[in-house]
């Protein structure tokens, strides 16, 4: 895609990593949709070409026509914004979003009280924050993320059983509880022939003795046909493997935000997770799912039960999941009210 010119934007959206990282993913979900309505760049290294760009050094030279925003979501973006506006005297409007679930170093906290409006991305996260906040939670594309037209073809594609299938996907380590979920199936499936357990996803090198643990717990429990460690799939496969599932769990220790079940939910899946991240404010339990302490295996263990043996239970929640995240966890819901804070700021005197 061609560089825009500079007289044209609006918002900067600066990405200062060139690893994938979840920051990363939400600039890019996001600034294909907010593009359509207002005039919105990402800058930096590791993006997609098909994303509107501008070079990093041409930051220094945007126009002192009028005032833009740039939409920092990281410290030393937040960083290159203060020298652009103070030192290289550029009109901007700094805006921050904070994911973090923890007490900010006092040097994030400095950074975050020079910031013209700062957005937080679950009510928890807002809690941590020093200065007041706007609480937008992410969304997720909902055409995307659908449930499936004819599941028992799609598990045919992709070489699954038929029977209860439940899911556990992302990144394989303590943190983000794959452990809690193996115990729990490992105690839940010999009573339970007609279930299996998908745990989807990569470990890095300093978790790959973690992962090769549970397996082997696995293989002394006589599961392994029945708990399977698949590995991780391009990101546009993803909803192809949540729409096969009956049941997903996010069994997190802990959390920023945690997109998984909204995912899940929007292929019309029920959830049962852990109350970390922003999952309390995504799951209503009893209606889309279930909640449990994190680290609780027998807690886990007896909700993700409770779906298994009740299929009209199962039912309900699938549809309850869905018209959850399409009443308020659209990504277009998301975008909007980004937008409506930038306009806000661009309107500022």
């Amino acid at each position: 895609m061609p560089e825009p010119a500079l007289s044209q934007i609006e918002v900067i959206a600066p990405n200062l990593k060139r690893r994938l990282s979840g920051v990363t993913a939400t600039v890019v979900r996001l600034i294909p949709v907010q593009a359509r309505q207002i005039g919105i760049v990402t800058t930096g290294p590791g993006l997609p070409p098909d994303l509107p760009h501008v070079a990093l050094w041409r930051m220094a030279f945007l126009p002192r026509d009028r005032w833009r925003v740039w939409h920092a979501r990281r410290n030393t973006e937040m960083l290159l914004g203060l020298i652009l506006r103070h030192v290289l005297r550029r009109k901007l409007r700094l805006l921050f979003t904070s994911a973090s679930q923890r007490r900010h170093t006092g040097y994030t906290r400095w950074l975050i009280e020079r910031m013209d409006g700062v957005v937080a991305t679950s009510a928890r996260t807002a809690a941590y924050l020093a200065r007041p906040a706007q609480v937008i939670l992410h969304g997720i594309d909902t055409t995307g993320f659908a449930p499936a037209a004819d599941r028992a073809a799609l598990r045919r594609r992709l070489g699954l059983p038929d029977g209860v299938l439940i899911g556990c996907y992302g990144r394989i380590r303590a943190q983000k509880g794959t452990g809690d979920f193996v115990e729990a199936m490992i105690a839940l499936l010999p009573q339970r022939p007609n279930v299996v357990a998908l745990v989807m996803g990569r470990a890095t090198d300093p978790h790959a003795a973690y992962l090769d643990g549970l397996k082997a717990q696995v293989a002394r429990a006589g599961l392994s046909d029945r708990i399977r460690f698949l590995p991780e799939v391009a990101v546009d496969q993803m909803p192809d493997w949540y729409r096969a599932l009956d049941i997903y769990v996010a069994p997190q220790r802990w959390e920023g935000f945690g997109l998984t079940p909204l995912e899940a939910m929007a292929c019309a899946v029920p959830v049962v997770a852990a109350r970390v991240g922003a999952f309390e404010e995504l799951i209503a339990p009893g209606e889309t799912g279930a909640l449990v302490d994190p680290g609780d295996v027998a807690a886990l263990a007896r909700a993700t039960a409770a779906l298994i043996d009740d299929p009209d239970l199962r039912a309900a929640q699938s549809v309850a999941a869905r018209s959850r995240v399409e009443r308020g966890f659209r990504i277009e819901d998301e975008a909007a009210a980004l937008i409506a804070v930038y306009r806000r700021l661009l309107d500022t005197p």
